[in-house]
């Protein structure tokens, strides 16, 4: 594929952003709409989009790329696995903080790129565990499966600062939220 030109790549980054942020809070919203809030004519979303099912794709493919990029950034199978588990939440609290509607649709490329970053995840939590970060007996899928609900729940929190939330994601994920009493 060709290089696009600096201010092709530009606008066309506008144009998936706007889409982003119009269409969290309006999915039905229009081309025109998606066109306003990016600054440019409708006739450039046209030229780069040829549909809205192609925008939103595009948008989906930028979203899947860039939540890779986030895990990949972190480092996890050679960071000290506590930096590694803090750095990726942050890191991934970013990326849904600015493309939860792109990263919440049914799309192959954003499954592939899930079930990458799930088998990262659980080579992850296999090293917390051998590191002596999760206990031994620890159910990896089942601590998986809680730390994504977490990070879930942190993102919707949309005025959270994506390093405090990472802070309380893996706090709450390793000392949970009760004391050490039993029943």
């Amino acid at each position: 594929m060709a290089q696009l030109r600096a201010d092709t790549s530009r606008t066309i980054q506008a144009i998936l952003e706007a889409a982003e942020r119009v269409l969290s809070k309006n999915p039905a919203a229009s081309m025109e709409q998606i066109a306003e809030a990016a600054g440019v004519a409708r006739t450039t979303v046209h030229r780069r989009f040829a549909s809205r099912e192609a925008l939103v794709s595009a948008m989906t493919g930028w979203a899947a790329g860039r939540f890779a990029e986030a895990v990949a950034a972190a480092h996890p199978d050679t960071t000290p696995p506590l930096v590694a588990l803090y750095q990726v939440t942050a890191n991934v609290l970013r990326v849904k903080a600015d493309w939860g509607f792109a990263m919440s649709r049914s799309d192959p490329e954003v499954a592939r790129v899930h079930a990458d970053v799930e088998e990262q995840c659980d080579r992850l939590f296999r090293r917390a565990r051998d590191a002596g970060v999760l206990r031994p007996d620890a159910d990896l899928g089942w601590a998986r499966r809680v730390y994504y609900a977490l990070i879930h729940e942190a993102a919707q929190t949309a005025a959270a600062d994506p390093d405090a939330a990472a802070t309380l994601v893996v706090d709450t994920l390793l000392r949970g939220v009760g004391t050490d009493r039993g029943l």
